[in-house]
């Protein structure tokens, strides 16, 4: 006769205290935080070259100083974000004067973001550059509309500098698209291109990322025909889901790996 199959005993589930879930890091001093936001800033630049964000020297991504607030660090100008290193950041005070670093400050970097991190306490980086899809939405002076799930992350938190007056190389012209970002995440500079900011690198950067790719949704799914909206309170709610600075980190996290696995040398 067959014997009678033995019973296996399932696996005992891990706890989940015991499973690992990437964090925001927290630091003991101002120079490891100095040094963590410069690493950060490196890969975001990186990354920003290898999605093709480039556009001869226009773009820029800056970290505010965590013991010098009014500082920034920033790209050089002139410099191919695919081979920026940490040790070529260059650090700006608030008058746009090189303090730290071996070159140039771009002078829309100083003009643009100077004003955006006086105004907003808050933003610790702040991602500008000239990608193909978030210039081909901006010049049809359009906000990003709720049509899929991941742009619900810009419903209601996401504004139109509704202007255009050339390259910004001046201060006040900062101010006006400060005042245009408001309280918001991002906001779409009419003719120009995309600028977005967050409470770490890592979020100033992925927000800019996944804001480009939804302009290129939106403007393929016009293209091919009428788009079917999410409606307001199913959007709102996702918004509460997906729009916080904590859940632009944990998304980026993927991307940061990649880059400095690929290229380690971004770290010198």
């Amino acid at each position: 006769m067959p014997q009678p199959e033995s019973q296996a005993t399932a696996p005992e589930p891990i706890p989940t205290d015991r499973l690992h879930f990437a964090m925001p890091p927290q630091h003991d001093s101002v120079e490891e935080e100095r040094r963590h936001r410069k690493e950060r800033l490196a890969a975001a630049l990186r990354l920003f070259g290898r999605f093709g964000f480039e556009e001869g020297v226009a773009g820029h991504i800056t970290a505010r100083d965590p013991e010098f607030t009014d500082h920034f660090w920033v790209n050089p100008f002139g410099m191919s974000f695919k081979h920026i290193t940490v040790s070529d950041l260059i650090l700006v005070n608030d008058r746009g004067q090189v303090v730290e670093g071996r070159y140039h400050v771009n002078q829309a970097a100083f003009a643009i973001h100077s004003q955006i991190h006086k105004a907003r306490p808050d933003v610790v980086a702040a991602a500008h550059s000239h990608s193909t899809y978030g210039r081909a939405l901006s010049a049809l002076g359009e906000l990003l509309e709720p049509i899929t799930q991941d742009v619900c992350a810009f419903y209601q938190d996401h504004a139109l500098f509704d202007d255009y007056t050339g390259v910004v190389v001046d201060e006040e012209e900062g101010r006006r698209i400060a005042t245009a970002l408001g309280p918001h995440k991002a906001v779409i500079l009419r003719n120009h291109g995309l600028l977005t900011v967050g409470d770490s690198v890592d979020a100033a950067a992925w927000w800019f990322i996944t804001m480009e790719r939804s302009c290129q949704v939106q403007l393929a799914a016009k293209a091919a025909g009428k788009p079917v909206p999410i409606d307001a309170a199913s959007a709102a709610h996702t918004y509460e889901q997906l729009g916080s600075d904590l859940v632009a980190w944990i998304n980026y996290q993927p991307l940061y790996q990649q880059i400095t696995r690929s290229e380690p040398e971004l770290l010198g």
